[in-house]
């Protein structure tokens, strides 16, 4: 596997973004989802869209992610706003001028006939070396447990802590950033916050929203919708971590 930048080879950019997502593409229709289209990557942030290819030199993996300032003034602590707030804090960096300290991934999707064949840790130690080559003191991630799906109503600070007899957290997502040395900072309780008509939702997922909590593909946490009001909320909390950078 051999693992390149937007920056470099542009020419990727759909055949990587044709990889597909791991479910819950509709944050992306959130106001911070919005900012980080493949345009803004190319002219922003390409060292921080990694692709990786196979021997052929077709895209099998991405993984991307956004440089921000943290800490800096008023960032003392991990936003309990999470990936969206993470996304307006390198946007806010950009339009200030401000240098960033910190590499904060967002997502890393395997080609789908590849899943389950253990790419994801390669990815994530390409986004911390690149962090370290640009002197980055931080990876962050604002980590989205993929089990969770299965649980919607269960809380995150009661999923996030469980464990397997071996110690290792039970979530598979998580496990992996812990196997890679990564430690669980908080869960951030409003990471991503999306509100929408029935009709925006339908469009959205396919699904017909009804009065209360509906389950969609994808959702981590339930929308709660009003169909008096023309208006379902959805707010997943997601688990903040930290990966150790080596020396």
């Amino acid at each position: 596997m051999r693992v390149v930048d937007l920056a470099s080879r542009p020419d990727l950019c759909d055949a990587a973004l044709d990889l597909g997502d791991v479910g819950g593409q509709f944050i992306y229709q959130g106001a911070s989802g919005k900012m980080i289209t493949a345009e803004r990557f190319l002219r922003l942030w390409g060292r921080y869209f990694l692709i990786a290819l196979d021997d052929d030199g077709v895209p099998i993996a991405r993984a991307l992610s956004v440089p921000l300032a943290f800490p800096a003034e008023g960032r003392a602590e991990l936003p309990d706003h999470g990936w969206d707030e993470a996304i307006q804090w390198a946007a806010q960096d950009v339009m200030d001028g401000r240098a960033p300290t910190a590499l904060c991934a967002l997502e890393v999707v395997i080609s789908p006939r590849l899943r389950g064949t253990g790419l994801s840790a390669p990815m994530l130690k390409a986004l911390k070396a690149r962090a370290a080559e640009d002197g980055l003191r931080k990876l962050i991630v604002s980590v989205r447990p993929i089990g969770k799906e299965n649980e919607p109503d269960t809380p995150m600070p009661d999923y996030a802590a469980r464990r397997r007899p071996d110690g290792l957290l039970a979530d598979r997502w998580l496990r992996t950033h812990e196997r890679l040395g990564a430690r669980v900072i908080k869960v951030c309780p409003f990471a991503v916050t999306l509100t929408g008509s029935f009709a925006d939702w339908h469009a959205w997922t396919g699904v017909e929203l009804v009065d209360g909590e509906n389950h969609i593909p994808g959702g981590i946490a339930p929308v709660n919708a009003s169909k008096e009001l023309d208006y379902g909320s959805y707010i997943e909390a997601n688990v903040w971590m930290e990966h150790p950078m080596d020396d």
